[in-house]
Order: structure tokens, then sequence, then C-alpha cells
């Protein structure tokens, strides 16, 4: 997939990890189809109005008014987004924490602070359909 054909949503409420996936998927990876959500009101209807279905989704485990584990929920009804990988991107992070993530069906996950050295790696191999489970 080619950086012009791959698409993102990321949802978090904090402005400045918004602010650290745009500088990274836009001015280091080239990529220029990426959907910020700052919140989680009105999911479904946000996600239906995509202009594409995102090649990967980024959710941040902690946004209200739906966390993280809800709105995978939400997105695993919805028979497009199925098959689509979902990364958890969290802060709050143990070995307990991996567990539940991949027992409600993430895709992996990203810990927060994001390490921009490893990052464009880990998007290329989760675009391959690798998995990735990086806690920072």
């Amino acid at each position: 997939m080619s950086n012009s054909e791959a698409t993102f949503l990321y949802v978090d409420d904090d402005p400045l990890s918004r602010d650290v996936l745009q500088i990274l998927l836009h001015k280091v990876m080239g990529f220029s189809q990426i959907e910020f959500f700052e919140h989680s009101n009105n999911f479904v209807e946000r996600v239906q109005a995509l202009p594409a279905v995102p090649s990967i989704i980024f959710l941040d485990i902690e946004v209200r008014p739906h966390n993280g584990y809800e709105m995978l929920a939400l997105l695993r009804d919805i028979p497009t987004y199925q098959e689509v990988p979902i990364i958890a991107v969290t802060a709050q992070v143990m070995a307990a924490d991996v567990d539940k993530l991949r027992e409600t069906g993430f895709t992996g996950l990203i810990g927060k602070p994001i390490d921009n050295r490893l990052f464009p790696q880990f998007v290329n191999q989760i675009l391959q359909g690798q998995a990735v489970w990086h806690i920072s």
C-alpha cells in the first residue's frame, strides 16, 4: 500500500498526542489521509461519515464519553470494520492491561509516549498485516 492510499483515524482528547501523530504520519512518513477525532461523541455516526474506511485506527483508551474499549466494540459491530487493524494508544500499560487489550480484540498496542524513532516501523508493520505490541 503506497503512502497516497493508506488512510488513518486517530481518536484522542489530548491535543499534543494528536499533533505528534500528525507530524509522524504526515511530515515524517508522507501520509496525507489522516482523520482526527478529539472526543468520542457521536462516534459511530462520525466514523460512518469518513470518506474511506481507515487502513489503521488508533484509539486512545482514556477518551470520553466512550473509552477505547467501548469504541472498539462499536467498530467491531460494523461489518466493514471487523477486519480493520485497531491499535490501542495509551500511557496506562501494565502486563494485565496488555492481556485485556488482546482479549477484547485490539490488533495491537503502541504505548505513550510514542517513540518517534520506532513509530514509522510500527505503522509499516501494521500495514503489512503484522501485529505490534509495544510498551514505551
